[in-house]
């Protein structure tokens, strides 16, 4: 039902069931899918990797207050922290737990980071407030969609970056759920196509100054990876979860490459000044 209503609430709750799932599955606390090359040895290297690549999109070096909007248990905020120690770097969630597993982990740290509970919709900082709105593989979830986009160039400063790193899909379609693999558990919100996300920012009044498409360096090893290491994989999660839900996630990747090779799906990064 959490799949088929795709309220707000239901993103919470499902990814408080498959947050677990995902931490025993990649062996750390990203929450992405990485961005994988040919030094990454593990999903913990290609999520770092992804991290940084928006780092660097985003031109954190030159960054002064960043929004992190969807921003899970804060491990990129704390990986963008330890690179540019001057960053003031608030962590916005509608996921309370997640926020408390993050504030328990910055309590183990010397960084401070801003912990805000509320909705990418209605975003609870001042006009012109950020140099920099960030939303990494959350973006996807966010409904609808040209609120957010609104929201983020309210609060983004004159000649501020927006970055999101999203799921997305080629074209317009109706498809079955069933042929985008895992995206089924992590895509629960609305299915954007690369069309519509540019449309919407540039009716939004920000423009788009660069996109890449990196799918391929993402879905297939992510795959490849827990097809390498299935029965490693298998065992650890049914110490926490039903030999069902391994059986779907098993499946799911192997559709989910399926999607990616056919170009059902690709992965967009968008960088867009105000």
């Amino acid at each position: 039902m959490w799949t088929l209503r795709r309220n707000e609430d239901d993103v919470v709750n499902l990814y408080n069931y498959l947050s677990g799932l995902m931490q025993i599955a990649t062996g750390g606390n990203f929450l992405n899918f990485g961005c994988w090359d040919e030094s990454t040895k593990n999903p913990v290297d290609a999520q770092s990797n992804l991290c940084n690549t928006v780092g660097k999109m985003a031109q954190l070096n030159d960054a002064k207050k960043i929004l992190d909007v969807g921003s899970g248990f804060s491990e990129p905020a704390l990986l963008w922290k330890k690179n540019y120690p001057d960053l003031d770097i608030t962590c916005l969630n509608i996921n309370s737990n997640q926020l408390k597993s993050a504030n328990k982990i910055l309590k183990k740290t010397e960084n401070k980071i801003n912990l805000l509970n509320s909705t990418a919709t209605k975003i609870p900082l001042a006009n012109e407030s950020c140099d920099r709105v960030i939303a990494l593989e959350s973006a996807q979830h966010f409904k609808p969609i040209h609120e957010f986009i609104s929201e983020a160039k309210r609060v983004l400063k004159k000649n501020g970056f927006v970055i999101l790193a999203i799921p997305v899909l080629l074209k317009p379609t109706k498809m079955d759920i069933l042929k985008i693999g895992i995206l089924k558990f992590t895509w629960s919100s609305e299915h954007y196509d690369f069309e519509t996300i540019k449309k919407t920012i540039n009716d939004s009044g920000l423009n788009i100054i660069e996109t890449q498409l990196i799918g391929s360096k993402v879905y297939s090893p992510l795959a490849d990876y827990y097809i390498k290491n299935h029965e490693f994989l298998r065992s650890e999660i049914l110490k926490r979860y039903p030999s069902y839900v391994e059986k779907i996630l098993f499946k799911s990747m192997l559709k989910m490459k399926e999607a990616a090779i056919d170009q059902t799906i690709e992965y967009a990064l968008v960088k867009c000044i105000k």
